[in-house]
């Protein structure tokens, strides 16, 4: 195989099973590719085989198993598109089947999701809302993906959160999954932050006063950006594998990430994708997050450098707490059940806290919270 698929092999296993593909999926896609052009057509069609699973359940009336194939299927077809920019046409072919797989998924899956729409700027940002058990209204926890993930890559995440009573809002964000062909990357999120807060308020199901933010990689500087525009609105914030400063680091990022970034900033080479990324940091607006902060690293990261955690430690003004794991890849996808669950139980206190600071906040109806 070439060294595109080689690096691809190697570094993301982890994070395709974590995130909903199978282990002898993984194995038997990534087997049968020799060369970088063939990475998508191969996803898709893995891909093709659990959407047809879905659509033959959904035939035949059985929605929970046609919610679970659906769903699953969306990953694929997301994997195959994520970073696959030398083939633009292909890419948003599979971009266009991953997102048919989980609009239809979404009615069927437990709890149930439903696809929103968040005005934004003369247009919309699309995002997929889940709500728990039990009545509302729920605090809500903003999932922000990174570069080359979306909503369709979140479920396994998002249900975490919802086992614990907070509803999740999975949001594509500018440069991201349906907003990345027409909104470059920016580095200032303080519109996505202002657009979320006042779409959350028309929203009955949910308690704005009570929302937390959670990102991933790249996301892991956007939650940050977030937290620091909405101040002390935002009621709790978790940062996982995020940049301090994307931009200095750009000479060590695999070339299809940086392939990546170029297309979805709108930059027009590599020169003008590394001027873009030095904007993408945190050291003008770290210190307007007074929410509590978590911090998740990887120690073993090879993307984005471990020391970028205690930047942002040492650089916030309110609480602020360190998980560094000594053994997790970028992302920790590696380690999941040493951050995920404690990341939901946190997020879960912290909401839950601010009934006691803030009496005004209506109290949530009993869930099966665990």
């Amino acid at each position: 195989m070439d060294d595109l698929v080689a690096s691809a092999v190697a570094h993301w296993g982890p994070r395709f099973t974590v995130n909903g593909v199978t282990p002898a999926d993984f194995d038997r896609v990534t087997s049968g590719v020799e060369c970088w052009a063939d990475w998508c057509s191969a996803w898709v069609a893995m891909g093709a085989e659990h959407e047809t699973l879905g659509r033959d359940a959904l035939a035949e009336g059985r929605h929970r198993s046609a919610g679970e194939h659906l769903a699953q299927a969306a990953v694929y077809h997301h994997f195959a598109k994520f970073v696959f920019v030398q083939d633009v046409e292909q890419m948003r072919a599979a971009h266009a089947r991953a997102v048919a797989c989980l609009d239809a998924a979404l009615p069927h899956l437990d709890p149930p999701g439903r696809r929103v729409e968040v005005p934004f700027e003369g247009t919309h940002l699309v995002g997929v809302l889940r709500l728990p058990p039990g009545e509302g209204p729920h605090p809500v926890v903003l999932m922000c993906s990174g570069l080359d993930s979306a909503k369709e890559e979140l479920r396994s995440t998002e249900d975490t959160f919802l086992a614990r009573g907070l509803a999740t809002l999975s949001l594509d964000g500018p440069g991201q999954g349906e907003a990345e062909y027409d909104l470059p990357i920016r580095g200032d999120w303080s519109p996505v932050a202002e657009a979320v807060w006042d779409f959350v308020g028309t929203e009955p199901s949910l308690v704005r006063a009570r929302l937390g933010v959670w990102g991933v990689s790249l996301g892991g500087y956007y939650a940050p950006r977030v937290a620091a525009a909405l101040g002390d609105r935002a009621r709790a914030c978790v940062a996982l594998a995020g940049p301090f400063n994307f931009g200095e680091y750009w000479d060590g990022l695999p070339e299809l990430t940086r392939a990546t970034f170029q297309l979805r900033s709108g930059a027009s080479d590599d020169d003008q994708a590394r001027r873009i990324a030095t904007t993408l940091g945190l050291a003008d607006v770290a210190a307007d997050i007074v929410a509590p902060l978590l911090i998740v690293f990887g120690r073993k990261d090879r993307l984005i450098p471990w020391e970028n955690a205690v930047r942002l430690r040492d650089a916030v003004s309110g609480p602020v707490e360190l998980l560094m794991l000594e053994e997790g890849n970028h992302g920790c996808a590696n380690v999941a059940p040493w951050h995920r669950p404690r990341t939901a139980d946190w997020l879960a206190e912290q909401l839950a806290e601010q009934l006691a600071a803030r009496p005004d906040v209506p109290a949530p109806h009993p869930t099966k919270a665990g």
